[in-house]
């Protein structure tokens, strides 16, 4: 089972050249892909192999277009989930200019975090350049990185920077022998720590109706007569308003590590709102992964029903999600515990 790779957050401003770093680093061109009206995929999130290690990047974003592009405190609120997962954070600024106010606010903010911070001033594209980016060293971060993400200058010596300070992981890999790792996965405020909570049998996880109370992941281990299984939460994030899209992909980046960890996911669908884009494109990560899935169609209770209305449903799984056609289908409801045993 490979453990998860060491994260690297890309954070910093709109507009200064986060998404060609990330480009740069993964070694390939994002790839956008939509067929649904307003459901924009990015690729937010890649793997960079240097010197026989691995890391995966995400890249947070500035901001969704429209007011308050500026502010940092927004961005830093979008960007909180991946930096709290990070092992190291490359904040960007952008070095044709001088450092501005909301550089400095978002130093401060990212400084707080304790984490390993590396200053990436960007758009460096000569040595005389290079000698200007020492300005920056004014933002109180002690790694400062002039490069240029354009044209691949400075990346060299960035990545071989990045291989001292994540330490090589132990391994500890023995620790989870004989046991079965679940990752409920989903889109926000389906039920996934209801449902946690009814198999563990205890209020583990945070619960509330407000969409994207789950912050962290919190792993319960539960014995099923000899089995041992170790649930892995997954924290379904949504902030309200215009970050609402960008955090909704960050909760997909955080299901995708999750994935990683498990044997066998469960993916939650609400029975009220039937099957959407969002649970189709989080379904298609765990069949991309080679995870076992179990469909689970929670809020049973609350479905009006009529003697077809099981079947019906099924048929509409089966269609929108064609490529999950090896998985078994549960009807349950999380809050009463109807058939959460059978699951």
């Amino acid at each position: 089972m490979p453990s998860s790779l060491p994260l690297i957050a890309i954070v910093g401003r709109p507009n200064i050249g986060k998404s060609t770093l990330f480009n740069r680093l993964i070694g390939q061109r994002r790839s956008i892909v939509t067929d649904e009206p307003g459901i924009t995929r990015d690729r937010i999130y890649g793997t960079v192999s240097w010197h026989g290690r691995s890391y995966e990047i995400v890249d947070t974003g500035g901001i969704v277009p429209g007011e308050q592009t500026e502010i940092p405190v927004r961005i830093f609120e979008q960007a909180q989930i991946a930096i709290k997962s990070a092992s190291l954070i490359l904040f960007l600024v952008d070095g044709r200019t001088s450092i501005t106010a909301p550089d400095q606010e978002l130093a401060r903010l990212l400084r707080r975090t304790g984490k390993p911070l590396f200053l990436m001033v960007n758009k460096i594209d000569s040595a005389k350049q290079a000698a200007d980016a020492s300005e920056y060293y004014r933002l109180g971060i002690d790694h400062v990185f002039p490069i240029s993400a354009e044209h691949g200058r400075g990346i060299t010596e960035l990545l071989d920077e990045v291989a001292i300070s994540i330490p090589a992981p132990e391994d500890t890999e023995d620790d989870g022998q004989g046991e079965i790792r679940v990752a409920i996965i989903g889109r926000p405020n389906v039920g996934k720590s209801t449902l946690l909570n009814q198999l563990v049998g205890q209020e583990r996880a945070l619960v509330s109706p407000i969409a994207g109370t789950t912050r962290d992941a919190v792993d319960s281990v539960v014995k099923h007569d000899d089995l041992t299984i170790r649930f892995v939460d997954t924290a379904g994030i949504r902030r309200k308003g215009k970050t609402e899209l960008k955090a909704e992909k960050l909760s997909v980046v955080m299901a995708r590590r999750h994935l990683e960890r498990s044997d066998v996911a469960i993916l939650v669908i609400d029975g009220v709102e039937g099957v959407t884009a969002l649970d189709a494109h989080i379904g298609g990560y765990a069949h991309e992964a080679g995870r076992s899935v179990i469909i689970t169609v929670n809020k049973w209770d609350a479905v009006q029903k009529t003697h077809r209305v099981t079947a019906d449903y099924e048929t509409e799984i089966r269609e929108k999600l064609k490529f999950l056609a090896f998985a078994p289908i549960a009807f349950i409801s999380a809050k009463t515990g109807q058939r959460v045993q059978k699951l």
